[in-house]
């Protein structure tokens, strides 16, 4: 079956084609690291992880940028009230992103842009648009013109007859009944420059808004076009949509070939989980109220499909415990079991049905929750034919297989290693050391070595990146 996805913008699922064969370019957006992550931000990130891990699974290779906003309105009063700098402001919660994604076994993606980095690209794409028209300068500050792109709303179906007329929205916070011209470039005040968030430009000193923040670093790391964009149904307007105006005016190019949205998480109230109403829930509470990290990652990705809404409660996080205790019996069954004599027919051509069928689900834009339910059948009748003495080397080795393909995208079944982080890392710092002093052999030693524990490195031009092998991987 083909991989098919629902694109956002056209509203139906569509057979999916990189524009370079082999080879997908996704851009996602990734935290404003102004606070913790709550658990509603996490179900998107998981998402991501969901998408390039099947993508992965698929053949392709990925080239995944999630930026890191660094730089918006909350950030700087939240920084000047703290009276220290942007920078400093951001480093904890910029930290615990990346410790909430490892307790949560994301994979990592090649690229986390942060915007205060890459301001010139920013400057030099705000230019262009003043340059042909589509943006203008105002009081100091820049603004986009909607009504240069007739194509504004394709993407959020939107009427653009309800846009009210010459309203101006100077803040990164918008309500779709306010929109009109969108900030690009805000003016510099003297509060701006004592917290390290001001900067020049032709067009004045200032700071950037939030929409052109996306445009300008996907450029930078993946082109004019990409075949990707994925983020929160809650981003898609205004945010999207003004990437969108903004990248295709600037570039005269497609900006995004495939849309894809996650739905919002609801707290127990059933209300949307969001940091700016108040109450929200962090990986960090759920940890301390005694979940484990796996459990609330098989709640996020399996619990619902990714466009359906799904609300958090305890009752749901110690289902999902459950479902990641069965998997992980089940495969430590299987593994002390002694093979019988004769595999059970039947139950081989069953479970290449259901390997079969959860691939199929996967492949129909990314249906986790129905391929995992095929699982969890299955595992009935597998425990009964163990119970048995039905399971062969055949038997045996196709659930293995089976459950290599399930842990692909779930990642729950392996147990952590203690303190395996700290050791890769420390082997990769002596590996890189051999090469260093080109003993070569060391190096090779030290790769294989992590390779027989299954762990592989990639070496790549931002640094050597690991990863756990699968199963299948290993010989």
């Amino acid at each position: 079956m083909t991989l098919r996805l629902h694109n956002t913008l056209t509203g139906r699922k569509e057979d999916f084609e990189p524009l370079e064969a082999g080879h997908v370019r996704m851009y996602t957006c990734g935290p404003t690291v102004w606070n913790y992550a709550h658990v509603g931000n996490l179900r998107a990130f998981l998402f991501y992880d969901l998408v390039r891990r099947h993508l992965r699974v698929s053949g392709y290779r990925v080239t995944h940028v999630m930026n890191l906003t660094d730089i918006d309105d909350r950030i700087l009063d939240q920084a000047m009230h703290a009276r220290t700098t942007i920078e400093e402001y951001v480093k904890p919660y910029a930290q615990a992103f990346f410790e909430d994604m490892a307790a949560l076994r994301a994979e990592r993606a090649e690229h986390y842009p942060r915007a205060t980095e890459h301001i010139p690209e920013m400057v030099d794409m705000i230019s262009s648009l003043i340059e042909h028209e589509y943006a203008y300068i105002a009081d100091g500050d820049v603004y986009f013109r909607i009504d240069s792109f007739p194509r504004y709303g394709e993407l959020s179906h939107l009427d653009r007859a309800g846009l009210k007329a010459g309203v101006r929205v100077a803040t990164d916070k918008y309500e779709k009944e306010s929109v009109s011209d969108f900030a690009l470039w805000k003016r510099s005040h003297p509060e701006d420059e004592e917290i390290g968030a001001s900067w020049d430009a032709p067009f004045g000193k200032g700071r950037p808004g939030w929409h052109i923040e996306c445009s300008a670093m996907s450029k930078r790391y993946l082109g004019d076009t990409l075949d990707i964009h994925a983020g929160g149904i809650d981003l898609m307007f205004p945010h999207h949509e003004n990437e969108i105006a903004q990248s295709e005016a600037a570039n005269h190019k497609t900006f995004a070939r495939v849309w894809l949205h996650s739905e919002h998480l609801s707290d127990a109230t059933g209300e949307k989980m969001s940091k700016s109403a108040g109450g929200f829930t962090t990986l960090r509470d759920l940890v301390a109220a005694g979940h484990d990290p796996l459990a609330v990652r098989m709640f996020l990705i399996a619990n619902a499909h990714y466009r359906s809404r799904v609300r958090l409660s305890p009752e749901a996080l110690h289902a999902a415990a459950e479902q990641v205790r069965r998997l992980r019996e089940f495969a430590e069954r299987l593994d002390r079991t002694t093979p019988a004599g004769e595999d059970d027919h039947a139950l081989a051509r069953r479970t290449a049905e259901v390997r079969a069928g959860y691939r199929d689900a996967l492949d129909d834009d990314l249906n986790l929750p129905q391929g995992v339910g095929l699982v969890f059948d299955h595992l009935r009748e597998a425990n009964a034919a163990l119970d048995a003495g039905r399971v062969g080397p055949l038997n045996k080795d196709a659930l293995r297989a089976l459950l290599s393909d399930v842990d692909a995208h779930l990642d729950v079944i392996r147990a952590e290693e203690p303190g395996l982080a700290e050791e890769v890392e420390r082997l990769i710092a002596e590996r890189e050391t051999a090469r260093r002093e080109r003993d070569f052999a060391r190096a090779d030693r030290i790769r294989e070595d992590l390779k027989s524990r299954g762990i592989a490195l990639e070496d790549s031009k931002d640094g050597v990146r690991w990863r756990r092998l699968r199963p299948a991987e290993r010989s």
